[in-house]
């Protein structure tokens, strides 16, 4: 390939991307690389992408070959692909497939593809590997106990070498889910739901489906426990998310209120089985974190009768949580997530112990055909008062991003936006409690934080739904699983250091689409010339690879 000026990729030897964002090719490119390379940093005009073996094994997994890798970066790619570029795709993304784990009489087998029978050598003498594998069958086949097949999967993911686990799983107790006649399941919901059950064969039952906040990640749940038909565990976040996947149960599948419950310790378990990982991994006192008596709840995860395992948001997936799934590997596991990023790094645990990634439409696609809204996302840039400049220049490290998210003067910016959006349904977001009541006493408006009772929660998210409250002010546990349809404008005043997930979950709390189609608008106050500018870069990076963009505006131009 030639040189050719009017395409937007840079393609650097070390597998990084730039990505040139004023291009009129530059979408068209985005679209095409995102699947396969990871978005670093995001300024105004050049996007940097790196492309990593999960990546690609990501990629790889959902069918995506290394030719068409190699053609995507060839065809946007201003100057020739480096030669070691293509063969690093070629190499890296060629090694899914070829270690394989069956099922077998004796427990499981490891098997290599003709021709890696060195590999297979080389991996039992692997100090991490070899502890975990059992006999020599052939050149080609090894056995694997049982109780290691999350460990053993780990510790290969860690060397380099992605698993395709063909081994199958234990059905649990039949139960039938029958979907509500009501319920209409849009094409892609159907298609992330067959994709992970895979017709009931060994190549599916385990993995992740991404899907944007908003786009019913909780129906795909529901068509997939109606595939299998058989009990199911769903663990996720929080309280008010039990409450909603209770409420969404009861209302679009067939199931009577019997069937599905929360867990309660010492009480019988129900068909459908909702737990908040915080309840899972409770711990004894005086314990460790390593000990597993610690955890009184966690037999509850390999309960016998579960066929099916649904993990939400399981980018927050608590590491015991993690420890335990690696022994439950034998259950069909379906992860539900907007975004596969882990904060801790851990993605790789994700791929290894719950499957790789199933199915990922980009959010902006769901936008362009009306299954979510349209979204202006803004960046309110605003000055530290004089007085608490000094106060933030002589402060120390640990605190300084404290000073400048609870920078006074957002709550005269907080204002301003709100007239510029007058009745419409209003969420205020932050990490800090002293901040947050601050602001709901200049608004007059209650603050919905973690010590709130449940019922009182519910109720204040009843009343928005209803247009009696046009306001909420939320700390943290707005983060996730809040189906409020008609919020239209969220401010987030502060936030999580540089938590891309968190950013991405805030936006998502204004994604679902508006009865009467209007766009929802999102605000992040950040302070100039403090480490919260430096924090809300990094933010941002996951919706940049998503598609948005984020317009600037000092605050007097607010």
């Amino acid at each position: 390939m030639s040189f050719d000026p009017s395409n937007p990729l840079i393609v650097q030897a070390d597998r990084s991307v730039f990505l040139e964002v004023f291009s009129p090719r530059a979408d068209a490119a985005r679209i095409a690389i995102a699947p396969f390379a990871e978005l670093l940093s995001s300024p105004e005009h050049l996007h940097t992408y790196r492309i990593t073996p999960l990546s690609l094994w990501n990629a790889a997994s959902v069918g995506l070959t290394a030719v068409q890798m190699v053609d995507a970066l060839t065809r946007h790619a201003k100057f020739p692909l480096p030669g070691n570029v293509a063969a690093d795709i070629r190499e890296l993304a060629g090694r899914w497939g070829r270690l394989r784990l069956e099922d077998h009489d004796s427990g499981l087998l490891l098997i290599v593809t003709k021709g890696d029978e060195v590999l297979l050598k080389e991996l039992m003498r692997h100090q991490a590997i070899a502890p975990l594998l059992g006999d020599m069958m052939s050149e080609m086949v090894v056995t694997v106990p049982t109780a290691h097949r999350g460990l053993l999967k780990q510790a290969l993911l860690e060397a380099g070498w992605p698993v395709d686990d063909q081994a199958g799983y234990i059905d649990g107790d039949a139960f039938a889910v029958p979907l509500s006649g009501a319920l209409h399941v849009r094409d892609y919901q159907q298609a992330a739901a067959e994709a992970f059950y895979q017709a009931g064969s060994e190549r599916g039952g385990s993995g992740v489906v991404v899907l944007a906040p908003g786009a019913g990640k909780t129906v795909v749940g529901m068509v997939a426990m109606s595939l299998l038909g058989q009990r199911t565990l769903i663990l996720t976040t929080n309280r008010t998310s039990v409450n909603q996947w209770h409420r969404e149960l009861l209302s679009k599948t067939q199931l009577l209120p019997d069937d599905v419950r929360e867990y309660v310790p010492g009480k019988p378990l129900a068909p459908v089985t909702l737990c908040t990982y915080q309840m899972l991994t409770h711990r004894r006192r005086g314990h460790a974190s390593r000990d597993e008596s610690a955890y009184p709840h966690m037999a509850l995860i390999g309960a016998s009768e579960w066929g099916l395992i649904i993990y939400d948001e399981v980018h927050l997936l608590p590491a015991p949580v993690f420890r335990l799934t690696a022994e439950v590997q034998a259950r069909r596991r379906l992860g539900l997530t907007a975004t596969l990023i882990r904060e801790d790094g851990r993605e790789g645990d994700v791929f290894a112990l719950i499957g790789p990634k199933r199915y990922d439409p980009p959010w902006k696609t769901l936008e362009a055909q009306g299954w979510i809204a349209q979204a202006n996302c803004v960046e309110v840039r605003l000055r530290l008062p004089p007085e608490e400049r000094m106060t933030y220049a002589v402060a120390p490290d640990r605190i300084k991003h404290r000073l400048a998210a609870e920078n006074p003067a957002k709550r005269a910016v907080i204002q301003r936006v709100m007239a510029r959006h007058v009745r419409q349904p209003t969420l205020i977001i932050g990490q800090y409690l002293d901040q947050l009541e601050l602001i709901g006493a200049d608004l007059d408006v209650p603050v919905i934080n973690g010590k709130m009772p449940q019922r009182e929660r519910e109720q204040l998210f009843q009343a928005f739904r209803e247009g009696h409250v046009d306001v909420l002010i939320l700390s943290r546990v707005g983060n996730f699983a809040l189906d409020l349809p008609e919020a239209g404008v969220l401010i987030q005043v502060s936030g999580a250091f540089g938590s891309r997930q968190e950013e991405a979950q805030r936006l998502g709390r204004l994604l679902r689409p508006k009865t009467d189609g209007r766009a929802a608008h999102f605000y992040t106050l950040v302070t100039r010339e403090t480490t919260e500018e430096n924090f809300a870069h990094h933010r941002q990076l996951f919706l940049a690879e998503q598609g948005y963009a984020y317009s600037i505006l000092d605050e007097h131009e607010v």
